[in-house]
């Protein structure tokens, strides 16, 4: 868990009609706590509190360290709010559910659907010689259908990785952990370390922001995928700027994929944003091209029923 300076709210804290369970995740920009309702609902609790900007170190009120940071704290609290108020809009299997957003402790907290599973990151870790071809192209087939609708809302997610896909107990991807805000809140205060993921941010994050659109969330899926089949991300897109010494796919995939599955990846991963494909939908149109194959695979396939198999049965076990 990422180093946090400002204390948590403690176990037990009754955050209006919600109860705080334990600390799910930290970082600079937020806490996200697991918490339940009256009726012993579980939700995560995400809490808007950008380390650099504000502290807390005792009760439940944050303050803003510095007059000159006031602006910048508003400006990004407005950004939250308003982004938790536009996912709380969006209602689709594969984007994680905003359930409710609310003003507190002077700050806003955005009460999300608690998913249960593990991340794909932890997939890849774990599971990642088992992944086929088929497997792939089907759940970022079904992923791109969330993003799909996130931007028809005209929103970008801005930190697709691994760590931010959760595979459901039943197999489904979820899209979770929106980073809308937090270049909002970059952009306002350039003295703020960048808050994308290095490696999955697209280059028009380091140096163009003006020029960020769908193409930019295409490129963090294609460097969610280059690490799905290789195990590694792909360089920061702002080093491969300066000299691109990406390694091919090709030499780094354990299993046998097509060259069309590489060269889709590759498509992904170009750094002018104009190369690559410029909608969700059109990278979906790429991956479903032998839809027919990969499904009658996925149907027919013993490794792939076998690697679900597994990974129901991983799920089914403890997480938390």
């Amino acid at each position: 868990m990422a180093t946090q300076s400002n204390q948590p709210l403690p176990e037990g804290y009754q955050l209006q009609q919600y109860t705080i369970d334990k600390v799910l995740s930290s970082g600079g920009f937020s806490i996200v706590y697991l918490a339940h309702d009256k009726t012993g609902t579980p939700y995560a609790v995400k809490e808007y509190l950008p380390a650099a900007l504000v502290v807390r170190a005792d009760g439940a009120d944050v303050n803003i360290n510095s007059e000159e940071n006031q602006s910048v704290f508003r400006h990004g609290l407005k950004c939250f709010f308003e982004e938790g108020r536009s996912l709380a809009m969006i209602s689709h299997p594969n984007i994680v559910r905003v359930e409710n957003f609310f003003r507190a402790n002077e700050t806003v907290y955005m009460v999300m659907q608690y998913v249960r599973g593990r991340t794909l990151q932890f997939h890849i870790q774990r599971h990642r010689h088992e992944f086929s071809e088929s497997f792939i192209r089907r759940m970022f087939t079904h992923l791109l259908n969330g993003l799909r609708e996130v931007h028809a809302n005209k929103l970008l997610h801005l930190d697709i990785k691994p760590g931010n896909i959760y595979i459901t107990m039943g197999g489904k991807p979820v899209l979770l952990d929106f980073g809308a805000a937090r270049q909002s809140l970059t952009d306002d205060a350039p003295k703020l370390r960048p808050m994308y993921t290095a490696g999955y941010a697209a280059s028009e994050q380091y140096r163009q922001a003006e020029l960020m659109g769908p193409w930019t969330d295409i490129y963090a899926i294609g460097a969610t995928m280059y690490t799905c089949i290789g195990g590694i991300h792909p360089p920061p897109a702002n080093e491969r700027i300066e000299e691109d010494r990406i390694e091919p796919l090709r030499e780094l995939a354990r299993a046998t994929f097509s060259e069309d599955l590489y060269d889709i990846v590759d498509w992904c991963l170009q750094l002018d944003h104009l190369a690559r494909p410029q909608s969700a939908f059109e990278l979906q149109k790429a991956l479903m091209k032998d839809s027919s194959e990969w499904r009658d695979d996925v149907i027919a396939g013993e490794a792939e029923r076998g690697f679900t198999n597994k990974l129901k049965a991983t799920l089914n076990k403890k997480i938390f």
